[in-house]
């Protein structure tokens, strides 16, 4: 198994907020990929082999007067994680109809029940983008439709759609980690039409869904963007999620071009969540 290991930073933030949300944007720009925050402020992570010294030179926000934070990092292995999720997560609820939560959480009254074990995958919920994506997701028609969950992290967004209806769906991430922990959460809660793949976008080939689900990071989304135009049904919908509002612009010229016209959008604290329709 691939031992991916994390460089986790903890910043200890005064005041909270806004500062807090200001951060967890920037350091998601800067390539953090999961945070999870506290009562004094927030931890963030990053894969080491995307991390180096000046990681936080960008980081406008650690230079402001206006707040007080500082922080600490170390390496994180992926078998200390089970530790640290259930020191600091905490079950999110999205529009009082979905909970995503780990196992050791007691099994809540909304109608859709989420049991995730992230380990080192992301997508548990508490980033702004995932968020988006349920909402998506609850907001749309997946009943009897095929779905693709690109980037699928911990399989959260794939494991929703097929409890909302969606009756065939590919789940797929480059990360060996993310792999394994898909099949773990794909099993762990009883979904039967699921398969989980290890790869990229060549992994598409001779695919045709209904439905996509992108949450992964800008660079990425514009590479691939024509292999899902090329993998959708008529009137097929992408959904895509991971960067700013800054680059939604970017992101539209590229759908554009690939007769994917613009829907809808969601926006939470500068992330955004946006619907395209193949046409």
């Amino acid at each position: 198994m691939n031992n991916t290991i994390y460089i986790g930073y903890e910043f200890k933030v005064e005041p909270l907020q806004p500062a807090t949300e200001i951060l967890i944007a920037e350091l998601g720009y800067a390539g953090f990929e999961s945070f999870v925050e506290h009562s004094e402020g927030v931890t963030a992570y990053i894969r080491k082999q995307d991390w180096n010294a000046f990681i936080l030179e960008d980081i406008h926000i650690l230079n402001s007067g206006e707040f007080d934070i500082s922080y600490e990092f170390n390496e994180i292995e992926q078998t200390n994680w089970n530790e640290e999720w259930e020191k600091n997560f905490k079950p999110i609820v999205v529009d009082d109809l979905v909970t995503v939560r780990a196992p050791f959480h007691d099994k809540p009254n909304t109608k859709y029940d989420l049991v995730i074990e992230p380990k080192m995958s992301f997508g548990t919920g508490h980033h702004e983008t995932t968020h988006m994506m349920i909402q998506h997701i609850l907001n749309n028609d997946f009943k009897n439709k095929s779905v693709l969950d690109m980037g699928c992290g911990t399989g959260v967004l794939a494991i929703l759609a097929e409890k909302v209806g969606a009756t065939k769906l590919d789940a797929i991430d480059i990360d060996n980690w993310c792999y394994l922990n898909s099949i773990e959460n794909v099993e762990q809660n009883g979904c039967q039409n699921i398969a989980v793949y290890e790869g990229d976008a060549a992994l598409l080939k001779n695919k045709k869904y209904d439905i996509i689900i992108a949450n992964i990071n800008r660079n990425i989304l514009l590479n691939d963007i024509p292999t899902y135009a090329n993998c959708l049904n008529e009137n097929g919908k992408l959904f895509l999620s991971g960067f700013y509002e800054d680059d939604l612009s970017i992101i539209k010229e590229k759908c554009f071009e690939n007769r994917l016209n613009f829907q809808n959008k969601t926006l939470r604290n500068q992330w955004v969540g946006a619907c395209f329709v193949f046409e």
